[in-house]
Order: structure tokens, then sequence, then C-alpha cells
């Protein structure tokens, strides 16, 4: 059976790591984004706003995808505002496709704030008890992740195709550009340690040093995707992705050092801030870039501090269930430090980091 993906946001870490496994695959992909990518043969652009209906029916008129899957979000001042864009983004897509009923399948990444809340009251309040699971009831908070999950629910109910949601935690994995991407953070700041002599310190807090966590390859959930549109076993279902081990970060830290030839800075006992580390780094890395012959020089396009901050700065443990995937037969296994040695080696041979 033939298959013909259109990938929501192909330009973001999600989307490029689907859309380069769909294809492996011998999938016909179609890579939507507001500015898509041209350099991502065989995936085939399409250029189109989530929130300007008129213009995405136009550039979906002559697609008619199997599947679907949504790998995009737009981050506004409150999550009311969050909830109410990124929900009509969902309902757009529908909407604008030519024969949604000939869909068989949509799938919709989320996260761990499903079970953390919004960045606007994230882990505050009393968290839920780890390891988080996916029966687990939703918090009594706005939460634009669950207005995602809802127009997904109504548009399989009128459409009459199967669904699946994915809760990644922290995702690792290759994409430029991008505003949640903590491997690509970490490499730009042990960069700029090894070449200025700073320390390189961790600069999240004592719950994320000394407790357990898990993270996500990019990769780990292209597999589950690629499962969970494929398998019936898949469809009509809410599972968690993570890599399938588990560390710590002060196990973690000093391994990521290594990789750069550095030695770890003693943890200092609590939370610091990147983003406050990396504040006013421009022009350094500019003259790094520079100096090495790297292909960016803005640090922006490489690093999100604030992102990579609010992930390591978690006032508590998480660690994700990983049981109901793997009882349906989902059995794909990352380990996680080769998620991040992967993506390093692969920065330094694109000549993104020196």
């Amino acid at each position: 059976m033939s298959h013909t993906a259109l990938v929501v946001g192909a330009t973001g870490i999600v989307g490029q790591n689907l859309a380069a496994r769909l294809v492996a695959e011998g999938w016909t992909v179609y890579g939507l984004a507001r500015r898509p990518r041209h350099d991502m043969a065989p995936v085939l652009p399409v250029a189109a706003d989530l929130l300007d209906p008129e213009t995405l029916r136009t550039a979906l008129a002559d697609i008619r995808p199997s599947h679907v899957y949504f790998c995009s979000w737009m981050r506004h001042a409150t999550e009311e505002e969050n909830c109410r864009v990124n929900s009509a983004m969902v309902r757009n897509v529908f909407a604008a496709l030519a024969e949604p009923q000939g869909l068989r399948h949509a799938a919709l990444t989320t996260g761990m704030k499903h079970y953390l809340g919004p960045f606007e009251s994230y882990a505050s309040g009393v968290p839920p008890e780890t390891p988080f699971r996916e029966e687990m009831p939703r918090l009594p908070l706005p939460n634009f992740y669950y207005d995602q999950e809802d127009a997904l629910y109504e548009a399989s109910e009128k459409y009459g195709f199967s669904w699946s949601v994915h809760r990644p935690h922290t995702i690792i994995g290759y994409a430029i550009g991008n505003a949640m991407n903590m491997g690509t953070t970490l490499a730009v700041y042990a960069s700029i340690c090894r070449e200025t002599g700073r320390p390189f310190v961790f600069p999240g807090s004592p719950a994320q040093w000394h407790g357990l966590t898990d993270l996500t390859d990019a990769r780990q959930l292209a597999s589950q995707l690629l499962w969970a549109g494929t398998r019936a076993e898949g469809g009509n279902q809410a599972f968690n992705i993570v890599n399938g081990d588990v560390f710590r970060w002060k196990w973690l830290w000093p391994r990521l050092a290594a990789w750069f030839g550095l030695e770890a800075a003693p943890y200092p006992g609590q939370a610091g801030s990147l983003e406050a580390m990396l504040s006013g780094d421009e022009d350094l890395w500019a003259e790094i870039s520079r100096r090495h012959g790297l292909k960016e020089t803005q640090i922006g396009r490489l690093a999100s501090a604030w992102h990579t901050d609010a992930d390591l700065g978690r006032p508590v443990e998480c660690v994700t269930d990983m049981s109901k995937s793997r009882r349906a037969g989902f059995t794909a296994y990352q380990y996680t430090p080769d998620s991040f040695f992967d993506l390093f080696m692969r920065l330094r041979a694109e000549k993104l980091i020196p």
C-alpha cells in the first residue's frame, strides 16, 4: 500500500527527522512550512501560513495525503492565546484538505507540558508523581496541547481516520533555527567554553542534576510516529515516547564535556541561567564562526538558551513511562549519550560548530 504524508512543520526538529525517516521508508512526503526549505529533497516543499485558511487551501489543493503529521506550534504571550492559535492551526489543515475523508491516519506531537502544565505555570503547584503515564488526567489549567488534541479528535470523528498523539520529553536532534533545541544549544555552549576557557557549568536545578530523567531522540520519535501510523495497535491512542534509558545529569554532563575536550566544572549547587551566560555573545560567536569557517554566524539560529533553561531548571524529576507503546509492540530503543554524540558529530561535519 502506498503512503503519502503531509508533514506540518517540516523544517522543525520533529518535522525534519520525521520527513527523512518517511522518505527512507519509500513514502511520498510533502513538507509544509511558512518558509519551506528547498534543500530537503526528495521532500516536496509546500509554502503556506497555517493561520491563513485561503492560502492554505490553495497550497494543499492538489495534495491527497494518506497521513498527516502535526509537528508545528506557535508560541504567544498567554496560554489563552496559545490555545486559540494552535488549535486553529490543526483545524485549518483539515478544513483545507481537498479530500480529508481519504485520510487513513493523523498524528499530533505534543510533549511533557501535558503533565507539567503550560509555560506560564510550568511545573508549579503540586507536580504529578513520576513516572508520567498516559492515563493521568489533564491538569485543571488552560493548555494548548489539550486544545490541539480536541481538534484532532473532532476531525477524526468527522472524517473517519485513526489518530495518535505522541508525547516526547526534551527532543535531541538535528535542526537549525529551531526554538526548542537543547542538543545544539549545549554544543554551542561547550564550543564557547572551549574557545574562551570559561567553565562548562551545568546551568540547571539541583533536582535535575541529582535526580533521574530521560530524553527523546528525534529519530526515536520518528520511529514511533511511523509505527503508530501503520499499525492497528497504534491507532486512536496517546503514547509517551522517550529513548528508553534513564540517567542523571551529574553522570551525563562530564561525558558531554569530554566530547569537546573539556573538564566539567563542579556543580554550584543551585540553578543558574544559560540564557544569561550566553547573553551578549553574538559578536563572540560571529568571530568564532569566521575563525573556523563555520556556516552560521548568528548564535540565535543555533542556540535556544531560554528553552534549555526551562528544561534543565525544572524543580521536579522527570521520568516517563513507556509501557503502553511497548506492550502494543513498539520496542525501539536509543542510548541517550549517543543521541548527543551523533548530533555533535553531524554539527561538526556540517561546519556548524568548530
